[in-house]
């Protein structure tokens, strides 16, 4: 049986500098306060944000899945996974400076045996769930700098 994939993204312009969006992004045990889709994210093997950091993350109608950091680009990107049998989900987080504030990507790739299936039955919830992270991402990262 071949292997199959499904990708979600979305990009969002923030009228904030790439250091601020950053330090928001970074600070995954805090997301439950900007974005209704995390519930709790709580690092297992210890903070902060580093390749083979392991989380926790609580989000509303799914299952509690570990994540694990693959890699990071301090103050530009990182990408995490999530594993089951015939399947990895990767979910990445990408930020590029514009003319003016940041341009952020969030993507999130359902792979493996059954990456496909898994994505088309989820498609509904991971549109949903990526547009209200970036736009959750955008307002906090646009707030008040002292709040972040």
């Amino acid at each position: 049986m071949a292997l199959t994939t499904k990708d979600f993204s979305v990009s969002v312009q923030i009228d904030a500098t790439l250091e601020r969006v950053w330090t928001v992004m970074r600070d995954v045990e805090r997301w439950h306060e900007w974005t209704p889709t995390i519930t709790s994210v709580q690092w297992l093997n210890g903070g902060p944000l580093r390749v083979g950091a392991r989380a926790r993350v609580r989000q509303p109608r799914l299952p509690p899945a570990e994540w694990t950091v693959t890699t990071i680009d301090d103050g530009r990107s990182f990408d995490w996974e999530s594993r089951a049998p015939g399947l990895r989900v990767l979910a990445r987080h990408t930020l590029e400076p514009g003319v003016v504030g940041t341009r952020v990507t969030l993507s999130i790739q359902y792979s493996g045996l059954l990456g496909g299936l898994v994505g088309r039955l989820t498609a509904a919830i991971n549109k949903r769930y990526i547009a209200l992270e970036a736009d959750g991402l955008k307002r906090r990262a646009e707030a008040n700098p002292e709040r972040a």
